[in-house]
C-alpha cells in the first residue's frame, strides 16, 4: 500500500526533474499554451530529462529513480541496466490500462512515465520517438568521439529530432514537410548545446565537435580542457556556431506554416537558438568558461525576429 508520505516523496522527485526545463534555451511549455499541451509538453519533456539524466549520470542521490525500476544494489550506478530498465518500462506506458490490448493492471513504475501514459494514449503516440531518445543515451556510453559532421548527424537524429516530431503529433500538425523542417531545427539545437557545453561534455569524457573539424582547424583535446579559448578553438566553435545557424535557418520556415499558439511555441524553439548563439558570438566564441547565457530580452528580440523574418 502507498502511503500518503511515500506519495508525496513521489510528487517531490518528479517535480524536481521537471523543474530542470526552466534551464533551457528555450521555454519548454509557456503558459499562453492550453493547458493540455502543457501537460502533454511537460510529460515528453519529463521523459526526455529523465532518460538524458540516466544517461548522463546525473540522477538524484538516493536510488530512488532505480528503485522506482525495479533496480537495487550495484544496478543502481549501471546507466546502461538503468537503461534497459527504463525502456522497459517505457512499454508497460504502451500496454497500460486504457491503451489497445492492454492486459489489466499493467502500468509503468516510475511516475515520469505514468505521467507519460494518458499523454501517448489521447494522442496515439507510438514507441518509436522515445525509443530513438533512450538508443542516444546508450550510444552515448558507448561512443564518445565523432569522426565527421555525418556521423553527428546521425546521433542527432537519435538524440533530438524526435523531440521535434513529439511536439508535432502532440499538437496534430506533422506533415512530412514539417517533419523535415522540424529535424532541421532540433539537429540546430542540439549542436547548439553542444557548442555551450564543450567543457562539461569533455569533463564525462565526451567530445561533439567532430575530429575531421578539429584537425582542420589544429585542434586537440588539450586546447579544449584549457580554462579559456585558443585561436583556433575559436575558429572551430565560430564554424560550428555556423552550422548551427544554417540548420536554424532551414527550419525557420516551419514557424510560418502553422498559425497562432502553436507559431508562438515554435518561434521560442527557434529564437533560443538563436539567441544562444548570438551569445555565443558575444562571448567572443570562448565557450570553455561555461556556457555563454543569453538574456530574456535576447530571447524575446529573438523570438520576435522569428516570427517577424518566418511570417
Amino acid at each position: 500500500m502507498v502511503t500518503a508520505e511515500a506519495d508525496a516523496h513521489t510528487h517531490a522527485h518528479a517535480r524536481t526533474v521537471l523543474a530542470k526545463a526552466a534551464d533551457e534555451n528555450f521555454p519548454v511549455a509557456p503558459r499562453f499554451l492550453p493547458r493540455v499541451w502543457r501537460d502533454d509538453l511537460m510529460a515528453v519533456y519529463g521523459f526526455a530529462r529523465l532518460v538524458d539524466d540516466i544517461g548522463d549520470g546525473d540522477l538524484a542521490p538516493g536510488g530512488r529513480d532505480a528503485a522506482y525500476l525495479g533496480l537495487g544494489g550495484e544496478q543502481q550506478e549501471d546507466r546502461l541496466a538503468l537503461l534497459d530498465a527504463f525502456e522497459a518500462d517505457l512499454h508497460r506506458v504502451f500496454r497500460a490500462p486504457g491503451a489497445a490490448d492492454a492486459p489489466p493492471g499493467e502500468e509503468p513504475g516510475h511516475p515520469l512515465l505514468r505521467a507519460l501514459v494518458p499523454t501517448v494514449h489521447r494522442h496515439g503516440l507510438t514507441p518509436e520517438p522515445f525509443l530513438g531518445l533512450i538508443e542516444a543515451n546508450r550510444q552515448d556510453q558507448k561512443i564518445r568521439r565523432y569522426a565527421d559532421f555525418g556521423e553527428l548527424l546521425a546521433y542527432c537524429e537519435l538524440s533530438a529530432n524526435p523531440v521535434g516530431r513529439l511536439v508535432l503529433a502532440l499538437t496534430g500538425t506533422a506533415t512530412p514537410e514539417r517533419i523535415r523542417r522540424s529535424d532541421a531545427v532540433c539537429t540546430g539545437l542540439q549542436i547548439v548545446e553542444h557548442l555551450q557545453d564543450v567543457s562539461e561534455d569533455l569533463a564525462r569524457g565526451r567530445v561533439y565537435l567532430p575530429a575531421a573539424d578539429m584537425a582542420r582547424f589544429s585542434v586537440t583535446e588539450a586546447d579544449l580542457a584549457a580554462p579559456t579559448a585558443n585561436a583556433s578553438v575559436r575558429t572551430l566553435i565560430a564554424f560550428e556556431s555556423e552550422r548551427a545557424r544554417q540548420l536554424l535557418s532551414e527550419g525557420g520556415p516551419l514557424v510560418d506554416s502553422v498559425s497562432g499558439r502553436l507559431r508562438l511555441l515554435l518561434a521560442g524553439f527557434v529564437g533560443g537558438g538563436r539567441a544562444a548563439l548570438r551569445a555565443i558570438r558575444s562571448a567572443g566564441y570562448d565557450v570553455l568558461p561555461g556556457p555563454p547565457a543569453s538574456t530574456k530580452r535576447g530571447l524575446l528580440r529573438e523570438v520576435g525576429t522569428a516570427l517577424r523574418r518566418e511570417g
